[in-house]
């Protein structure tokens, strides 16, 4: 077991093991990494042992022994360790803080605690998902856990005979099998053993940042289906920053981290961050299934509402990649919630999936993601009312289906559109989602300005139809604005409503999280949905800055009608 003391006067104090621990808990640490690659390799060994004939009972007796030899050999050291532990007095002097915190879980033994990096299994739990539920909520853990939501089921007419589902079977086998194998690493390679060891020094490292700088607070939350979640709260509510009554819950991607994630993009900015692993992810236990994944954000959420305070009106989600599943389904579950942010998202995983593997696995890909990988996120957003921000990235290598230059075959693009064909389906009409898909193929700040002005958009126009049309109306989406209005007043609408609900990054490869620099150089995305931060907008970016938001620096490329700075999207969306 590791160990990493943090001090609190900003400096790393690492635990200094004895030379009889040091040595042996190297060695265990080389068996599990040969144990994964082994666990991983076996189908492929054993195949080859079969091949050889090594397969038989006179074989596999020596083979055995061996086996147990090495168990018992493995046993010894990992006693040997236990004794250059004991003899450690750092090392007694954390387990008699761990002790004494399973015992009285007050806030002073939980601080003391988390002077230490350990093993986060024996972390104690901080807060379980049933503590505030009833009795009808409670039975989530029996039942399975969190709803999702689920194709329509088919007519009664419609059923399968018994025969056709024996026909079935071999099909349904190959995509569980597709699914718990390759299939789910593929999707989260996070979770992934070898990778969270590489990256370890460097999680290591993040945590302490957070702990030492920002005084964040480590918790386990124990979720319905009984996983661990690893989570990390900064609190800014008591700091004097403007924004820390907010706060943002950060869902990392397939790859990500919070140590080394995107929660330093609302740190910049003065939130306060909860930030979270995907199960399976470092410190979280389980497998990071779609169900696994909503019960974990469930978790989280309930945490942020009964465990640090806050209210569903002041909590506001940001998702990078992947973790916009997790982001919709929180915003669809609580519907409360102030904000969603999405960068670098999708609308649906077939289309990624299709993309990546041989054109005669298309039926069984399809089945495999729709059964047990279905990350419907385009779906779940359209059951939030709320103001949503959505960010796409020019240069994204990932969520394209055909070649990263290629931006019109962005899966962003496709989010966009159905989320704004649900919440305005008169005005994204044929006409209305051709115009926007053409500015959404505008590679370059100078081609987006031109779709704009061809089409003739005038931004008081947009505004003052939109305005009037939420005084008059309860503003529940979907709206029938633009009904009676004609095919260019409908495209004109549209290209303003793509335009203040998205912006790009330039240049922004989709494996970088997008981390916000200071404010007074660049205006953070979170800053357009809370109405008293719109001044930033206005401040200078540096043109030399790859990542700067290229909607911030095309203002002189505009038409003079939309010229103006762009409006918080809380005006339309809530």
């Amino acid at each position: 077991m590791d160990i990493i003391f943090v001090s609190c006067i900003l400096q790393e104090s690492f635990y200094q093991p004895k030379a009889l621990e040091k040595h042996t808990d190297s060695i265990l640490a080389w068996v599990s990494v040969l144990w994964t690659i082994s666990y991983y390799s076996s189908p492929l060994a054993a195949f080859y042992m079969y091949r050889k004939g090594y397969m038989t009972v006179t074989r596999l007796i020596p083979l055995t022994q061996y086996g147990l030899t090495l168990m018992f050999l493995l046993a010894g050291i990992a006693c040997l360790r236990g004794l250059g532990r004991w003899s450690n007095p750092q090392y007694i002097q954390f387990i008699s803080i761990l002790q004494r915190t399973k015992m009285d879980d007050c806030p002073e033994n939980k601080k003391m605690l988390s002077s230490f990096n350990f093993d986060f299994r024996s972390w104690p739990v901080d807060f379980r998902w049933d503590e505030t539920s009833s009795k009808d909520q409670q039975k989530l853990g029996v039942t399975g856990g969190v709803p999702l939501l689920k194709a329509e089921p088919r007519t009664r007419g419609a059923a399968d005979s018994f025969l056709q589902r024996v026909q079935k079977l071999p099909c349904q086998i190959t995509s569980y099998v597709v699914a718990h194998s390759f299939g789910r690493r593929m999707l989260y390679p996070g979770s992934v053993y070898l990778l969270q060891k590489a990256l370890m020094p460097m999680l290591l490292q993040g945590q302490a940042r957070l702990v030492e700088e920002y005084n964040g607070k480590r918790a386990k939350l124990l979720a319905c289906d009984g996983n661990e979640i690893d989570t990390m709260f900064v609190d800014r509510r008591n700091s004097g920053e403007r924004n820390g009554a907010k706060l943002v819950i950060c869902c990392e991607g397939n790859a990500g981290f919070y140590e080394v994630g995107c929660v330093s993009t609302p740190l910049e900015a003065g939130y306060s961050v909860l930030g979270w692993n995907h199960p399976g992810f470092a410190g979280s236990t389980g497998v990071p299934f779609p169900q696994n994944e909503a019960n974990a954000m469930d978790a989280v959420v309930q945490y942020a509402i009964y465990g640090l305070g806050f209210k569903l009106q002041d909590i506001i989600v940001y998702a990078w990649s992947i973790g916009g599943f997790t982001a919709t389904w929180a915003a669809m579950s609580y519907p409360d919630i102030s904000a969603v942010v999405l960068d670098a998202s999708f609308d649906d995983l077939v289309p990624l999936a299709l993309k990546v593997m041989p054109e005669s696995w298309r039926g069984l890909v399809t089945r495999t993601v729709r059964k047990y990988l279905n990350l419907n996120n385009a779906e779940q957003l359209c059951r939030y009312q709320g103001p949503v921000l959505l960010i796409r990235r020019t240069k994204d290598e990932i969520i394209t289906t055909t070649h990263p230059d290629d931006i019109s075959s962005n899966r962003g693009n496709d989010l966009l559109v159905i989320l704004l064909q649900h919440r305005y389906p008169n005005v994204m009409t044929e006409e209305g989602r051709r115009a926007v898909r053409m500015w959404l193929s505008a590679s370059t700040p100078e081609e987006e300005a031109s779709v704009l002005s061809n089409y003739g958009v005038e931004e008081d126009w947009c505004l003052s139809v939109l305005e009037s049309y939420k005084a008059e109306n309860l503003g529940q989406f979907p709206w029938t604005v633009g009904e009676e209005m004609s095919s260019e007043g409908r495209q004109q609408l549209a290209l303003y409503l793509a335009h203040e609900v998205s912006q790009q990054l330039s240049l922004r490869p989709h494996t970088v999280p997008r981390s916000q620099p200071a404010p007074s150089r660049c205006p953070g995305v979170y800053n357009r949905l809370v109405p008293e931060c719109d001044d930033l907008l206005d401040l200078p970016i540096p043109e030399s800055v790859d990542w700067q938001l290229r909607k911030t620096r095309r203002a002189s490329s505009r038409p003079p009608a939309i010229s103006r700075t762009l409006r918080t999207p809380s005006l339309f969306f809530k």
